[in-house]
């Protein structure tokens, strides 16, 4: 243990009193970690980000039914197009009385529609019909107001739950629960307004209109295909779930036991694991890549331990002609390369640090460091540090300690 400590001592003491020739010798090292540990954080916020926005859109412990379900290439989406059928109210109306690991039934349909408030105006929103039962499933919820109400789809009403952006830029900041809207010029009173719910990538999620389903249907026509929200009563588990919605559909669709679903079904769990899949090839050549850095700073850091172990030869001499072993020597030097590539993780880290700092303050870029990532950069570096410094310990620890003495 002694040894060790002195070792490192000693090996300090070397970085420092050569500042910049250390700082130089560290750039590839420090370079190498911040590169790895920066991606490590984009592709971890990516996921986070990803794994939140799917969440929210989705639902928790929710499985929805639409005509795709989750398409992953153009020749699928044009097969689903020939042989699903659209999703209809009579399928909600048939699951809600059939779906019994459901505590929650909801549809919804989906439009594009300009918005306007007297000379403001929205070219393009979201305009979501909902059912009222839609409202213990979504996660769009009411910040002041409402949610719509079975009389307001019962009757058809011409009311709206409007997006956070929405209010802000038709209505000002100002109070908008109670004022008319008018969306594809039809008047609708404003019940409520969401909760913000911020921008994916850069697309805000908050421009929005929900209004009843029924209405819905009555100005945009009843042929848009609807998707099924179904949440689990917490009994079953979620592939239970979605295993009786597949069965009630291909009974209620007379599938025999061959033919391919004609509709979709899709849940948080399954878009995240696809997205999870589908860029884990591009995660391992990303930081594949970005490690060959590290491995450029190893290199530097072995031809500057050569130059350490010329420089003192007389030094290595000295200590061996008062009793230091060979494996004395090597493991001084040996110790020296790692503290000195450690310290460049460390340096590294901090920088990585700084960067994800501003890449979250100033950019809409997400990054999160994992713990993995902090633990790989240290003890990667560290290891470079070993790596590269074994040639030169060894060179170090085999000199003659008589010619050592000689060498100027």
């Amino acid at each position: 243990m002694r040894l060790f400590l002195e070792s490192i001592r000693l090996a300090l003491a070397s970085i420092l009193a050569n500042k910049l020739r250390s700082f130089l010798t560290l750039i590839g090292v420090i370079f190498g970690v911040v590169a790895v540990v920066g991606v490590a954080s984009v592709i971890e916020g990516f996921f986070k980000y990803v794994n939140t926005a799917i969440t929210n859109d989705l639902g928790a412990n929710t499985v929805v039914l639409d005509k795709f379900g989750m398409i992953t290439s153009y020749e699928e989406f044009i097969e689903a197009s020939r042989r699903n059928k659209d999703i209809t109210l009579d399928d909600y109306r048939y699951l809600q009385e059939r779906a019994t690991l459901a505590q929650a039934i909801g549809a919804q349909g989906q439009a594009r529609a300009e918005a306007k408030v007297g000379g403001k105006q929205m070219p393009s929103i979201i305009v979501r019909g909902v059912t009222a039962s839609q409202a213990r499933i979504d996660t769009t919820q009411a910040e002041s107001g409402r949610y719509i109400s079975e009389a307001d789809e019962e009757h058809s009403r011409y009311v709206a739950l409007i997006g956070y952006a929405v209010a802000d830029e038709l209505f000002g900041g100002a109070p908008a629960v109670g004022r008319e809207i008018k969306i594809d010029g039809l008047p609708f009173e404003v019940i409520g307004v969401a909760e913000e719910a911020g921008s994916v990538f850069g697309q805000s999620q908050d421009e929005f209109a929900v209004i009843p389903l029924t209405t819905l249907q009555k100005i945009w026509g009843t042929r848009i295909s609807l998707s099924v929200s179904l949440r689990g009563n917490g009994k079953a588990g979620l592939q239970d779930l979605q295993d009786q919605a597949r069965m009630l559909m291909r009974a209620r669709r007379r599938l025999g036991y061959h033919d391919k679903d004609t509709f979709g079904l899709t849940t948080a769990d399954a878009v995240n694991s696809f997205l999870k899949n589908l860029l884990a090839t591009i995660v391992a050549v990303a930081l594949g890549v970005t490690s060959i850095s590290l491995v450029v700073g190893g290199i530097v850091v072995m031809n500057i331990m050569l130059v350490a172990v010329t420089e003192r030869t007389r030094e290595i001499g000295l200590r061996k002609s008062v009793g230091a072993r060979r494996k004395d020597i090597l493991w001084q030097f040996l110790v020296e390369s790692t503290v000195l590539a450690g310290c460049g993780g460390i340096i590294g880290l901090l920088l990585a640090y700084l960067v994800k700092w501003i890449l979250v303050t100033y950019t809409s870029v997400p990054a999160s460091v994992p713990f993995w990532a902090v633990a790989a950069a240290l003890l990667v570096s560290s290891g470079v540090g070993i790596v590269f410094g074994i040639y030169p310990a060894w060179k170090a620890a085999r000199l003659d300690p008589i010619e050592a003495m000689r060498a100027e």
